[in-house]
């Protein structure tokens, strides 16, 4: 273990099962929006572990166009194209 002084707050869980960090642990370790923890558990404790994500923010935005896509497709907001069209678009983008 290491000679960093721990550091105790408490915090509650939402209706929803979500925690807030707080901030001064937040401010700390540095976590942002869209921070990416790694979560377990061992005996009694829940863990985290916040971790690289190794994604760009422009692999990031690509993702979350994928899942408007799907989102819209889901909800019957669609076009249907020929395979010629479709290539088209696709090497357009």
């Amino acid at each position: 273990m290491s000679d960093e002084t721990i550091e105790t707050e408490f915090t509650k869980t939402s209706s929803k099962g979500q925690i807030v960090i707080p901030s001064s642990i937040r401010k700390k370790l540095n976590i942002g929006n869209g921070s990416l923890f790694a979560v377990t558990t061992k005996d009694n404790m829940i863990i985290l572990k916040q971790v690289d994500s190794g994604i760009s923010a422009a692999d990031m935005k690509t993702l979350r166009s994928i899942e408007e896509a799907w989102k819209d497709i889901e909800r019957g907001n669609y076009k249907i194209k020929s395979k010629d069209d479709f290539f088209k678009e696709f090497k357009e983008w």
